[in-house]
């Protein structure tokens, strides 16, 4: 685990020096692991219909729903590694 959690520290830090943006969609799935790897399943309630973007990355975290922390972890930096 400590492992797992030197590595997905040190891919989000590769993740803020990639020299390419990557597409929104790419971005959303980004945000939705590390959040899903930080916090575990998404709470509360859901943006309202005017916040698009609030809206996406909330929906994004949800879908998620039961992917165990580790998990996500491992996917986030197995998608920087993709990206770099």
């Amino acid at each position: 685990m400590a492992d797992l959690r030197i590595l997905f520290e040190q891919a989000v830090a590769a993740s803020k020096q990639l020299s390419e943006r990557p597409d929104n969609a790419t971005l959303l799935k980004l945000y939705a692991l590390y959040k899903q790897a930080t916090a575990g399943d998404a709470e509360g309630e859901r943006p309202g219909f005017a916040d698009f973007v609030g809206r996406a990355k909330f929906d994004a975290w949800a879908e998620l729903k039961g992917l165990a922390p580790d998990a996500a972890m491992q996917k986030y930096i197995d998608l920087i590694e993709d990206l770099t």
